[in-house]
């Protein structure tokens, strides 16, 4: 064989073994770019199993929160409504103890002449104090207690009262309301605290519309005490 083609064949047997050195080394990178891949596969799929369960922890906490929320506001409703209940019932026993004492027998009035006041509209000094209200003011029962006078002539104590009432009271006194336009009880009727019991008037000897109004040892004239300081006496402020 000669030269030249010895050295041909020479350069072919190189150019194979380079090819195969080559495709070899191709094949490893294959394979190691498939396990490389094969292996970031499961950690791409962990995040998003990370990621989905921490947004369902992240929904279950608002829920937890709304529902705590909403548990609180029934408790604070509970309590407003048990508080509101509460202060009625102290508003209710007041109302109830009130009526059970003494109230005054008008509202809305200005005090006008006074207990011993000296007046030429009555003999010697005034019996009681006058309340200066509109004809039709409502006059109530400064106390429980039962009627023993009520009618004109001052109910039997004289004309100078107009239309009267005397009230006898448990604890051994008597109220007396003169000037009325209106009686609303009969002589024996038992009445209430705070009851409605006539309209207020200008008859008798009155000089304008008012409520004369006495307390008395008796039922009749002549035995008043000075009704402002007896009624401050039970806790009203006349």
């Amino acid at each position: 064989m000669s030269p030249r083609v010895t050295s041909r064949s020479s350069r072919t047997a190189l150019l194979r073994t380079r090819a195969a050195v080559l495709a070899a080394g191709l094949g490893a990178s294959a394979v190691l770019g498939a396990g490389v891949a094969a292996a970031a596969t499961p950690t791409a799929t962990t995040a998003a199993t990370t990621a989905v369960s921490g947004s369902a922890h992240a929904v279950q906490a608002q829920a937890a929160a709304q529902a705590k929320a909403a548990e609180l506001a029934k408790k604070a409703a509970t309590a407003k409504a048990a508080q509101a209940k509460q202060a009625k019932q102290v508003k209710q026993a007041a109302a109830k103890k009130k009526a059970a004492g003494w109230v005054a027998p008008v509202k809305g009035y200005t005090k006008t002449a006074s207990f011993a006041q000296n007046g030429a509209r009555w003999q010697s000094t005034h019996s009681g104090q006058d309340f200066a209200v509109p004809v039709g003011t409502k006059v109530v029962a400064a106390h429980g207690g039962t009627v023993v006078k009520a009618g004109g002539n001052g109910a039997g104590d004289g004309p100078a009262y107009g239309n009267a009432i005397v009230i006898k009271h448990g604890n051994g006194s008597y109220s007396q309301y003169a000037h009325l336009s209106k009686v609303n009880v009969r002589i024996g009727q038992v009445v209430a605290a705070g009851q409605q019991i006539a309209l207020s008037g200008n008859t008798g000897n009155s000089s304008g519309p008012h409520l004369h109004f006495e307390i008395r040892t008796t039922p009749n004239y002549g035995t008043a005490v000075d009704p402002v300081a007896f009624l401050r006496g039970k806790g009203l402020s006349i």
